[in-house]
C-alpha cells in the first residue's frame, strides 16, 4: 500500500487497516510456525504497511515544527 493513498484515508480508517494488517501479520506467523507459510516474503510486506501506517498515524497527530 502506498503512503500517499494512506494519507488520504481518516485516522479512524487508519486504526482499522491496522487492525486488520495486525491480524493479517498474526495469520502468517501462526502459518510460519506450523511450516504452511507459502512465502516469507508476505510477512516482511505486512510488517512494512503496517509501519507505514503508523508513519501516517504519528505524522498526522504532531503538528509540524520549525527547524531552530
Amino acid at each position: 500500500m502506498k503512503a500517499s493513498k494512506l494519507r488520504d484515508m481518516s485516522r479512524e480508517d487508519l486504526l482499522q487497516e491496522e487492525s486488520a494488517l495486525r491480524e493479517r501479520l498474526f495469520r502468517l506467523r501462526f502459518q510460519a510456525a506450523t511450516g504452511q507459510l507459502e512465502s516469507a516474503s508476505k510477512v516482511h510486506g505486512v510488517r512494512k504497511d503496517i509501519a507505514r501506517i503508523l508513519t501516517v498515524l504519528h505524522e498526522k497527530e504532531e503538528p509540524k515544527q520549525g527547524k531552530k
